[in-house]
């Protein structure tokens, strides 16, 4: 069995992009993706899901960028859609339709 060391940052609120640099000194700039590392119906994992799975638990939600594949943890100040935290509001079927003054 081989260790394998996860490269683990803190996301930004409202990031959605890589910002690790690599040897040159440039940005991956890869997408941040949810990465679902378990899976109850996931027969055997990788190194890196266990390496995941020992260090974050089950239920953790974490991002991985899909080039460079550095994880990132959520922060709880992000109210973004990226940090797929919304706020609740009250809901008008009719509100773009009435309610509004032209401007």
């Amino acid at each position: 069995m081989s260790t394998v060391t996860l490269k683990v940052k803190d996301k930004k609120p409202g990031q959605r992009a890589c910002d690790e640099k690599d040897a040159k000194g440039e940005f991956c700039l890869g997408h941040l993706k949810r990465w679902y590392y378990s899976h109850p119906q996931q027969l055997t994992l990788s190194d890196e899901e266990e390496a995941a799975l020992k260090e974050f638990g089950k239920n953790a939600e974490i991002y991985r960028c899909e080039r460079c594949h550095t994880l990132y943890r959520r922060v709880e100040a992000d109210n973004s859609t990226a940090g797929q935290k919304f706020q609740v509001h009250s809901v008008n079927l009719w509100g773009d339709f009435f309610g509004k003054k032209p401007q």
